[in-house]
């Protein structure tokens, strides 16, 4: 609506374009601000290169700024609320946290702007964002427990190694765990809460000093499976089980992908993974608020598909798309 407005003021000043707010005059110059939890990991790249290969295809701008870290929610806070005086024409947003960025969302909304959540849910606002664009975390985290529940044979000890207190998506995920495994009697959680923090140093650091807990006498693992909810937790825990030569030692279950993770799991270090489609999330998160924009009805949930990937998957080229996406190609297009 305001975009039409602003081609109206455009037409009764008779002049080419006019600004307000920062936004353009111009009606088909659409703005999307996308906002991830962060910028270093992979996953975040991926939804980079996918927001960018669809505003290639709508021709619109998007501005890309995150976080420094993916514990930082003030700053995240303070980007939106950026994006909100500036004036951009919508937000698509990964929110830290489910519930400190309600109130920065609702602000967004009541400016004209809307809000496309992707990645992780914000609670209690599911009548304020146009829509949510995400895996299906507990399903993620139930395709966890499962495999893991198998390749124990239904029996063992086991940790989970949690991320970060606030962060939806994982809480989903280390949800989803949790109840596949009450399907195995024979298996027990000996230790599911502590987390790994925001980066992969907390994660090793937090790693190294919850495996020093299950060891015995001789320094071997008294655990039989270990599962870590996302990239980070899952890329510490695997350096500290290096770290004290118990790679390949236990079973173990990660989440999402990267080249270092590929390869803990063509060694050996990693049994499986629980991948994403990062890059199919950047995509339909810009291509689904660009439809909103645009009048088109849009679907208030979209799911972007989560796989469970072992070493003898990795010789499909369907999986190899998936978990080796292109990114370079589409950064390079910014």
């Amino acid at each position: 609506m305001r975009r039409w407005i602003k081609l109206l003021v455009m037409v009764m000043i008779g002049a080419g374009t006019v600004t307000c707010g920062g936004r353009s005059a111009d009606p088909e110059q659409v703005t999307i601000a996308v906002i991830p939890k962060g910028t270093t990991h992979l996953f975040w790249q991926s939804i980079h290169a996918g927001a960018i290969k669809a505003s290639i295809e709508l021709g619109v701008k998007i501005q890309w700024v995150g976080p420094e870290r993916e514990d930082a929610r003030q700053q995240q806070i303070a980007l939106v609320n950026n994006m909100v005086v500036g004036q951009v024409d919508g937000i698509v947003l990964a929110p830290l946290d489910a519930r400190a960025l309600r109130r920065p969302v609702r602000l967004a909304v009541s400016s004209d702007i809307p809000v496309v959540i992707i990645d992780s849910e914000l609670h209690e606002s599911q009548d304020v964002y146009t829509s949510f664009v995400a895996t299906d975390n507990h399903r993620g985290g139930q395709l966890a427990g499962e495999n893991m529940g198998r390749l124990l044979k239904g029996r063992g000890k086991i940790i989970m190694l949690r991320y970060a207190e606030g962060s939806a998506s994982t809480e989903k995920r280390e949800a989803g765990f949790m109840e596949a495994i009450r399907a195995f009697p024979g298996i027990e959680v000996v230790s599911d809460e502590q987390y790994s923090g925001a980066t992969t140093a907390s994660a090793q650091q937090a790693s190294e000093s919850l495996l020093l807990r299950f060891r015995d006498a001789q320094g071997n693992l008294v655990i039989d499976g270990i599962f870590c909810p996302n990239e980070s937790s899952t890329y510490g825990m695997l350096q500290a089980l290096k770290r004290q030569r118990q790679a390949g030692k236990v079973i173990f279950i990660g989440f999402d992908s990267s080249d270092a993770l590929l390869e803990g799991l063509r060694q050996g270090g990693i049994n499986g993974l629980v991948v994403q489609d990062p890059f199919n999330m950047g995509y339909l998160g810009v291509k689904t608020l660009v439809r909103h924009l645009r009048g088109e009805q849009v679907e208030k949930r979209i799911d972007t598909g989560v796989t469970y990937v072992a070493l003898e998957d990795l010789n499909q080229p369907e999986i190899m798309a998936l978990v080796k996406p292109d990114v370079d190609k589409w950064l390079n297009l910014k």
